[in-house]
C-alpha cells in the first residue's frame, strides 16, 4: 500500500508577488487562485472602486486580509471598515458584501476559504 512518502511532492515554483500585474478595474472584482488543496482555497482579490453589489452566502468560512487600500464591508447589515493590514474571519453562511473600496490605491486582498467550523 502506498504511503504519503511515496506520493510525488509538488515541485517548488518561482516566487510570485501579490502586487505584480494588479489590474486597473472599472467595476467589480478579479479573483486569482493562488493555491487549492482539499477543503482550502487561497486567492488574491483585486477590487475596483465600484465593487459589484453581490451578496455572498458561502458554505465555507472565509478569512480575509486587506493588503492595500481601505474597504467597507456589510456583514449581515453591520458595516465593518478595514484598512491595510486588517484581517477578519467571516463565518460560513454569514451574508456579506463589499460596499465601498478605495480608488488609489486599489484594494488588494488575500482570502482563505476553509471548511466551516463545527
Amino acid at each position: 500500500m502506498p504511503t504519503s512518502a511515496d506520493q510525488p511532492r509538488p515541485r517548488p515554483r518561482q516566487p510570485q508577488n501579490l502586487f505584480a500585474h494588479v489590474p486597473m478595474l472599472e467595476h467589480g472584482e478579479e479573483f486569482q487562485t493562488l493555491a487549492r488543496r482539499e477543503g482550502v482555497h487561497i486567492e488574491r482579490i483585486v477590487s475596483s472602486p465600484q465593487p459589484a453589489p453581490v451578496l455572498y452566502d458561502q458554505a465555507s468560512d472565509e478569512w480575509v486580509l486587506l493588503l492595500q487600500g481601505y474597504a467597507t464591508l456589510d456583514l449581515d447589515g453591520t458595516p465593518v471598515e478595514l484598512t491595510a493590514g486588517d484581517h477578519l474571519l467571516i463565518p460560513a453562511h454569514l451574508p456579506h458584501r463589499v460596499v465601498a473600496t478605495s480608488t488609489s490605491p486599489c484594494c488588494v486582498w488575500v482570502a482563505v476559504h476553509l471548511p466551516a467550523a463545527t
